[in-house]
């Protein structure tokens, strides 16, 4: 019987913290998730190392843009960008297609594995809080 109190015990001191264990598991679920998403659909322009390509496509590493505009970052993934965009001091031109098949899990891990790798140190995005960050996109 000893012995039962014994793990019902370690599983207790398990648990102190478990919100923050939770965070911390669905964090590095999102990232693991996210990266293979942008393997898929973003390094062949922004490159793996997320250094982008010249003057063409601008870089996510160590980038302002994703540092000061999360929530733009995720309707950029969405409905993609026509207009001008400056990173870094550097302007960029060129046409960005959005990825309109993305689902709100998909684009909460993408948002997060952008925001936390190559030098960013960004927020989780959590997929709760997706649909109102493309409520307010402007669609271009």
């Amino acid at each position: 019987m000893s012995r039962h109190w014994l793990w019902c015990g370690l599983l207790c001191v398990g648990c102190v913290g478990g919100s923050q264990r939770q965070t911390d598991v669905q964090f590095q679920q999102y990232y693991a998730e996210g990266e293979g998403l942008y393997l898929q659909h973003c390094a062949n322009c922004h490159q793996t190392n997320g250094a982008g390509l010249g003057r063409v496509y601008p870089p996510l590493a160590n980038s302002d843009y994703i540092k000061d505009n999360a929530a733009a970052v995720v309707c950029l993934m969405k409905y993609g960008i026509k207009d001008e965009l400056v990173v870094n001091g550097v302007r960029y031109n060129k046409p960005m297609p959005g990825i309109p098949t993305l689902t709100n899990l998909e684009l909460a891990e993408l948002a997060t594995y952008i925001a936390n790798s190559w030098g960013n140190s960004g927020p989780m995005v959590h997929v709760s809080a997706v649909p109102a960050i493309i409520e307010d996109c402007n669609p271009q």
